[in-house]
């Protein structure tokens, strides 16, 4: 059955998504699992917002009400979904416009700080009987992982560029004791500078970075008298980052690869690398350290800023397919500390000697650039990305935030150094 999308929105669905682009969308999941399932899906959801004070509206007529409130607008469509494909249906009922709610972070918030008790216990464990697993063509092997990555980060330099700040950081800023006032650029900075001055960062230092971005960890590291190697997997990342290298007059010292970090040769005093293992796969997780570990130059430093989950959680999903890794992530997986502590201790002479946390600056990250993006959504769409694509952002946007705000998620700055042998 086609979906007719007409409902009103915050972000316009625009109509029907487009099937091309979107074909999972275009239509209502049918079929005897959708069947069963959709009853069961609508029992849960009632209970759960009865037992949250979530405001539930099916159908139109919303009240005002300063409770998260859960808005179906196609209420069999949203059941089918969720009911069909779990978190990724509901998700993807957002997408449609199925569902809305006037203030989504406030309702994805709640409901991430129950996300363990959603579901009855029962079911969860019987979880990996119904949930999707994820596509073998997504795995991180260095066939594909240029694909994975370039789903995400080649979409459009300019589309980043309308809603992170200057640096065109993205990744999470470290603010000043907790406080929330300060420009988001120089937040981002305290973020880059500590990594370096954790990593020893200085003049004549051999730096090696994992996963460029735009540059600017690479400009701040040169500007310090560093020689830096950069990695990336991102043809347009690398395109900027050099361009914005050249500007700042640092060719010389900086030099930008496209290369799969297991494919880099030499020695370096320092390896440094933001928010990139999570999308090397729980597969690859001890090939990613142990490479650093190759890399890294006796006495030298390295520094992984890494977004986390609480283990219980990454053990009882690492073998799930989630809405993230379908439409913003493909191939990402997230690790807790313990297991980067437990693969690093395994596989690799580094221990971890420094753990700084700050999941909460993550959520006013996030929460500046949910806010800027939705203000420069005119803008979005002028660059030839439509309705459908700005729905789906914003979800992610503030599904992630609340994964913060609720402490369900976690970002660490984890400095390692060569266990002393014996």
């Amino acid at each position: 059955m086609t979906v007719d999308i007409q409902a009103p929105q915050p972000l316009s669905a625009g109509g029907c998504p487009d099937p091309g682009r979107w074909p999972d969308l275009a239509t209502v999941p049918g079929g005897p699992r959708a069947a069963i399932a959709a009853p069961v899906a609508a029992r849960l959801v009632r209970r759960a917002c009865r037992r949250l004070g979530v405001n539930l509206v099916e159908g139109a007529g919303a009240a005002a009400s300063a409770a998260p409130t859960l808005e179906l607008h196609r209420p069999e469509e949203f059941y089918a979904r969720l009911g069909r494909d779990g978190l990724i249906g509901f998700g993807e009922a957002w997408q449609t416009g199925a569902w809305d709610s006037p203030d989504p972070g406030l309702l994805l918030t709640t409901l991430c700080h129950e996300i363990d008790t959603l579901v009855p216990g029962w079911m969860q464990r019987l979880r990996h009987a119904w949930v999707a697993r994820p596509p073998s063509g997504q795995r991180n092997e260095v066939r594909n992982t240029r694909a994975n990555i370039s789903a995400h980060y080649d979409l459009s330099n300019e589309m980043f560029a309308l809603f992170l700040d200057p640096s065109l950081s993205y990744s999470s800023a470290l603010f000043s004791d907790g406080r929330y006032d300060e420009e988001l650029l120089s937040a981002q900075h305290r973020k880059i500078d500590r990594i370096l001055d954790r990593a020893g960062v200085g003049p004549g230092v051999r730096v090696l970075e994992i996963g460029t971005g735009w540059g600017e960890l690479a400009l701040r590291a040169a500007a310090r008298g560093a020689e830096v190697v950069s990695v990336t997997l991102s043809a347009e990342q690398r395109e900027l980052a050099q361009q914005r290298v050249a500007r700042a007059g640092l060719s010389e010292r900086v030099r930008i690869d496209l290369a799969d970090y297991r494919e880099v040769e030499g020695s370096f005093d320092a390896v440094v690398s933001v928010e990139m293992v999570e999308a090397v796969g729980h597969e690859y997780w001890a090939t990613y350290f142990a490479t650093i570990d190759r890399l890294l130059a006796p006495g030298g430093r390295a520094v992984v800023q890494a977004i986390t989950m609480p283990h219980p959680r990454m053990l009882a999903t690492r073998r799930t397919w989630t809405w993230i890794n379908k439409y913003i992530f493909p191939g990402g997986f997230l690790p807790s500390v313990e297991a980067i502590d437990a693969v690093t201790r395994e596989a690799t002479t580094l221990r971890i000697v420094d753990d700084l946390a700050f999941g909460a600056d993550y959520a006013e990250t996030l929460r500046r650039w949910e806010s800027t993006f939705l203000a420069r959504s005119d803008e979005v769409l002028a660059l030839g990305f439509d309705q459908t694509f700005l729905r789906t952002w914003q979800f992610y946007l503030a599904y992630s935030r609340a994964g913060f705000a609720s402490r369900y998620l976690d970002v660490h700055q984890l400095t390692f150094a060569r266990e002393e042998q014996p």
